[in-house]
């Protein structure tokens, strides 16, 4: 890029360098003095990210200032970084009368070194990762120059969801800026997307090695959880890592997701040290590195920092090295518009003014803070290298580039590159393992399950306790299937469900096991697998004996009887209609016609009357009904026998709707008794509580309910046992279903939900079933289906409608034309007598037509009309 003109005559760039830890801690000071005019910088040389932010400067100062010899003033302080940040900042504005200062990289550091600049208003263009709301309003000359990456927790969300871990553990600094400003947005990240923290540990970069040791060790021992989100500064996200390397914690099982503050720096990493960090997953900020302008800068960044840093054995720039260049830009072109003396108010309004593409993206202030980030890169660190799997932008997804005419975006990171896990890369993580510890893993089971095919509960003196049942075996062979599972005990618990889950809320358990509905009302407490029974409510009623009186009507549907009325009814119609003037019976008064045509039509169910009929087109219409009636009357005898042959047993209550008209009582279980109050509108005090079969059966028999409520799977069991008394009506109602409850947030149930489907599918549960589950074996009631509708005959009474139709327009189509036909050859005659030559003869001979026209009547009378 092309050297602007001076925009000021002097600069001076001072450089607050920080090295060592506690009180031995040794800063270091760098000062360029050439006049009055001049740019402050804060920067701590001892760590990479001051050194590329000061090469950076370097080149920057190159770019627009022109400005060459450097001296340096080293001064000793052993104040802490924040105080001696402070103080320096102070000295810069009073006495060194800076125009600007950059980069304070803590927002400890920045808040101070703001409020120093507030009553000068001094451009503070801060490096901190973010910075409060408020802010801007309590220090106006503060600018946030590197964008607010807090977006950044919502691309780890995602990285979460993507592998369906549903609990992480976040390993953060212990300073105020990150619990205040990351960590809750990364809480309700994970939250979203249905993943929550187990556990939130601080490390402080005064910790030692026996503490930070001692603490990974308490997590190693105590929690399931294998997924650690780290939000650390580099130096500690290292040692963090040579840690869990010695305690064997970065192998098979193991997941660790690094935050930008680390993910920004894997380049500079020396292949000694990143060779114990085999598998680490990170996100780092984005910036584009392609065009002249960054190949330029590149290309001079490399060779200064080679020569400036030597013993460093890497020298590619990162994200802190453009930002640190763009911050440089930023302030030259503010100092350009106002003149090298003035600075203050109006260089700070020129600043908020800037609106250009740097080498870190777009640079444009809006509420004194450039634009956050959107776009985050996925890194995979592998060997002694890294790998850049891909990239997350907030609102699209994952995607292998971010070119704008990328087409393919995902929601799911899977669809990337292959990762290199700590456990190998055809290995993906689970998110927990087993406790190094002796704990067992505790299964709840309540003592009040009303049927033992379920659960069951033998105590022995001398074997102890032994639990069995369906629910018991189907969760031995769910965890039997799966790749790991802690080991467990089954402890007994005396007292309801409701109870029960209570107190595995409490984490008095870790998981229940028995026939728990799945209901909503239970959520609140804990979380359930899929279901492992049907899923359903249905309604149980007394059966009796079906009444025969009114049987001769059932084999067809009310529908069915009438078009049959309907079609005989028009067949006999047509056929009295074509016959009527052949045969003397079909005439005589209105009544008597209509009372003949009726015997007509349903004489022609048994009998043609083919010698009866004259017309060829009564004949047709009548072969093609009987046909049809053969069939209909064949069909109705068959389904009769049927009906009269099995005994049928038919619901004392029908259905639902009349059970609530009559008000009546029914028995039903508590978890169901919100579903039946606000969904099928049954009253409070007519619901009455049960939990056993033989409960249920001693209400029926008390006359204290007249129909019961259950589960599908207890209803099963129940109609098993008393098939010849009770039947099921009405339709099943799609709730509940029995299924295992955890802890909410628990590792373990993605696994367990998995290991289900596998003994689902592999046939497993169906063979638990046939041996606890009695098959039903008892009568279904009776429906509608037993009568046969209109529907299996459509085509029958299509053909015969149609026949018969057909019939009938011929016939009225022929009548027409012959009459017409006679009346033409009236008129005719009449002519021929008028145009003979006699024509010319008086009226009186013209008058022997009209006497001669009566001879012409007679003869259309021997024609036949068929």
């Amino acid at each position: 890029m092309g050297t602007l003109p001076h925009a000021f005559s002097l600069f001076a760039l001072i450089l607050l360098l920080t090295s060592g830890t506690g009180a031995d801690q040794i800063t270091k000071t760098q000062a360029i003095f050439n006049g009055s005019t001049g740019i402050g910088a804060i920067v701590d040389t001892s760590s990479r990210i001051g050194k590329e932010e000061i090469v950076a400067m370097e080149v920057a100062k190159e770019d627009f200032y022109g400005f060459g010899n450097l001296t340096f003033l080293l001064i000793n302080d052993s104040q802490k970084d924040t105080i001696h940040a402070a103080l320096e900042a102070k000295d810069l504005i009073d006495t060194r009368q800076v125009q600007a200062i950059i980069g304070p990289q803590t927002w400890e550091e920045v808040s101070l070194v703001a409020g120093i600049a507030r009553e000068t208003q001094v451009p503070i263009l801060s490096f901190a990762d973010t910075a409060p709301e408020w802010a801007p309003e309590r220090w106006p000359s503060l600018l946030q120059a590197s964008p607010d990456k807090r977006a950044q927790m919502k691309a780890i969300a995602a990285i979460v969801q993507s592998w369906n871990w549903h609990q992480v553990i976040v390993i953060y600094e212990d300073t105020d800026s990150s619990a205040r400003g990351v960590i809750p947005h990364l809480h309700d990240a994970l939250r979203e997307v249905n993943s929550e923290v187990s556990q939130f540990v601080a490390f402080s970069p005064f910790n030692s090695s026996d503490s930070m040791s001692k603490e990974l060790e308490n997590i190693k021992s105590k929690q399931y959880c294998r997924v650690f989100v780290v939000h650390l500064s580099f130096k500690l996200a290292v040692r963090l890592f040579e840690m869990a390397n010695k305690m064997e914690m970065m192998k098979r099982d193991y997941v660790w997701i690094t935050t930008d503050p680390f993910t920004s720096l894997v380049h500079s990493i020396n292949a000694s040290v990143i060779s114990s960090m085999k598998g680490i997953l990170g996100v780092r900020s984005y910036f584009p590195k392609m065009g002249p302008h960054f190949v330029n800068f590149n290309q001079r960044f490399r060779t200064r920092f080679r020569r400036k840093y030597p013993r460093e054995e890497r020298n590619e720039p990162g994200i802190y090295a453009v930002q640190a260049y763009d911050a440089m830009r930023t302030i030259a072109l503010g100092l350009n518009k106002t003149g090298s003396k003035r600075g203050g108010k109006e260089l700070l309004e020129n600043i908020l003014d800037a609106d250009f593409h740097g080498l870190s993206g777009k640079v444009k202030f809006k509420n004194q803070n450039v634009a956050a980030a959107e776009i985050f890169e996925i890194v995979n660190v592998i060997g002694t290298g890294y790998n850049e799997l891909g990239y997350w932008s907030n609102g699209l997804g994952f995607s292998e580039n971010i070119h704008e005419n990328s087409s393919y975006n995902s929601a799911s990171m899977i669809d990337l590159e292959q990762v290199h896990w700590p456990g190998g890369p055809r290995y993906t993580p689970r998110g927990w393992t087993a406790l190094t510890s002796a704990k067992l893993f505790r299964i709840g089971v309540a003592s009040l399950s009303g049927y033992e095919e379920y659960v069951k509960v033998e105590s022995d003196d001398r074997l102890g306790t032994n639990f069995s049942g369906f629910a018991n075996e189907v969760f031995k062979a769910t965890t039997a299937s799966m790749p790991f599972c802690p080991q467990y005990e089954f402890q007994y618990f005396n007292g309801s469900y409701n109870e029960l889950l209570e107190q595995l809320h409490l984490k008095n358990f870790d998981a229940v096991v028995g026939d728990v509905e799945i209901v909503a009302s239970r959520h609140q407490y804990a979380e359930f697998t899929y279901p492992y029974t049907e899923t359903g409510l249905v309604l149980i009623v007394p059966v009796r004996s079906s009444s025969k009186a009114w049987s001769f009507i059932k084999p067809f549907t009310a529908t069915m009887w009438v078009l049959i009325s309907v079609i005989t009814v028009y067949n006999g119609f047509v056929v009295w209609w074509i016959e009527r003037k052949h045969c003397d019976e079909l005439q005589g008064s209105i009544p008597n016609q209509i009372g003949i045509m009726i015997w007509l039509s349903f004489n022609t169910l048994f009998s043609l009357n083919g010698p009866k009929l004259h017309s060829n087109l009564s004949r047709m219409s009548g072969v093609v009904w009987l046909f049809v009636a053969l069939i209909i009357i064949q069909t109705y005898t068959a389904n009769l026998s049927s009906m009269l042959t099995v005994q049928r047993l038919e619901p004392t209550i029908p259905s639902v709707e009349e059970l609530l008209n009559s008000n009546a009582m029914v028995g039903t279980g508590t978890y169901m008794e919100r579903y039946l109050a606000k969904v099928l509108k049954f009253k409070n005090q007519n619901m009455q509580h049960f939990q056993s079969a033989e409960s249920y059966v001693k209400g029926f028999e008390d006359k204290k309910i007249s129909a019961a409520f259950l589960g599908t799977p207890s209803a099963k069991i129940f109609l098993a046992k008393y098939c010849n008394s009770f039947i099921q009506i009405g339709p099943t109602y799609k709730i509940g279903g029995f299924g295992f409850a955890f802890p909410r947030g628990s590792p373990l149930l993605a696994s367990v939900n998995e290991a289900l489907l596998k003994i689902s599918e592999n046939g497993t549960l169906q063979e638990l079933e046939k041996t606890w589950i009695t098959p039903q074996k008892c009568p279904k009631m009776p429906s509608d289906s037993s009568s046969l509708g209109p529907s299996g005959f459509r085509e029958l009474f299509f053909i015969t409608a149609g026949t018969t139709t057909i019939a009938f327009v011929i016939y009225v189509c022929r009548t027409n034309l012959l009459r017409h036909k006679n009346i033409w050859g009236i008129i005719s005659a009449v002519l021929k007598r008028w145009v003979s030559p006699r024509r010319h003869f008086t009226s009186r001979r013209v008058a022997n037509v009209e006497i001669s026209l009566p001879e012409i009547h007679l003869k259309p009378t021997k024609l036949s009309t068929e």
